[in-house]
């Protein structure tokens, strides 16, 4: 059971001249109706600093102030590495299965909260799929943060990924631009995928090892869409090994019933690049991948 937290927000256009628990029981779904009615009756819910009513009217622009009670969190695990750390940067390694955010009913089982309980001031600058291991880098001050978040946005922060594939490519090097955007999706409306209206995407694939109908292969990202290795392993015809979702051609099943965040395949982020945001000096970190995307002679 965690301590509940506080939630907040502006409320939007679409929030105009609907009922307060039209609202949050639909847009939050977390919770029933019945649930939603007995925590605004409890005096758990506020328009404006004031207590609110269910059949309160809701104005675009107001603010909506929420306690979500206590409540049992799923499984996660609840420990990371520190990698490097200095007075600006920390680099941990996150486990596969913690989310790096709160969401989907996750809010102490997460990176951000179990680094923020290490160092208070800390702030992840990135965040991997929860299934995805490796290496997040994390700002300790706003001048970090800002130098850091300029040199993502310039594109200079160097990534190396670790993945396993399916198949055996002709080749041992292979270079994805595929462009990614989102498409139709049976249960969200629309996942990021191989879409020809999509954002200019950029991987660079080298085998390293190759197995009975898989391959061991580093991934550099010159661009960070949403799943990039993923869609793109995929649209080479090798998707991720145990990928629930996306299949060759880059787009999830027909009718598939998988999520973006379901386990099953093996990606790793095994190094970053960077100037340090203090010394202007070159850092680079590495995170060891697990033992099933290690090479044979690593192991």
């Amino acid at each position: 059971m965690n301590e509940g937290c506080e939630y907040r927000e502006q409320l939007g256009n679409d929030a105009d001249a609907r009922t307060l628990l039209v609202y949050l029981s639909h847009r939050y779904g977390h919770s029933s109706v019945n649930e939603w009615e007995t925590r605004i009756l409890s005096g758990l819910v506020q328009i404006d600093s004031k207590p609110a009513h269910p059949e309160t009217i809701l104005r675009s622009g107001s603010e909506l102030v929420w306690q979500r009670p206590p409540w049992i969190e799923p499984d996660a695990p609840r420990s990371f590495t520190v990698l490097y750390e200095d007075d600006d940067v920390l680099a941990v390694a996150k486990p596969a299965g913690l989310p790096t955010l709160p969401g989907a009913n996750f809010l102490q089982a997460t990176l951000l909260h179990l680094v923020r309980t290490y160092a208070p001031d800390a702030s992840p600058l990135h965040r991997l799929g929860r299934w995805t291991s490796g290496l997040i880098l994390c700002a300790k001050n706003q001048h970090a943060k800002t130098d850091l978040m300029r040199q993502w946005s310039k594109k200079v922060v160097g990534k190396r990924y670790r993945a396993l594939a399916s198949g055996s490519p002709a080749l041992d090097e292979m270079t994805l631009s595929t462009p990614i955007g989102p498409v139709p999706h049976a249960l969200l409306g629309s996942v990021h995928a191989a879409s020809p209206t999509g954002k200019p995407s950029l991987s660079q694939v080298t085998i390293l090892e190759r197995r009975t109908d898989s391959f061991l292969c580093d991934v550099r990202i010159a661009t960070g869409r949403p799943h990039q290795i993923r869609i793109h392993l995929a649209v080479a015809g090798h998707p991720l090994v145990g990928d629930p979702l996306y299949t060759a051609g880059g787009l999830p099943a027909p009718d598939s019933r998988a999520l973006p965040g379901d386990p099953g395949y093996h990606l790793h982020a095994a190094e970053l690049s960077f100037r340090h945001p203090r010394t202007g000096c070159e850092v680079v970190i590495e995170c060891e991948p697990p033992v099933l995307l290690r090479r044979s002679i690593e192991t």
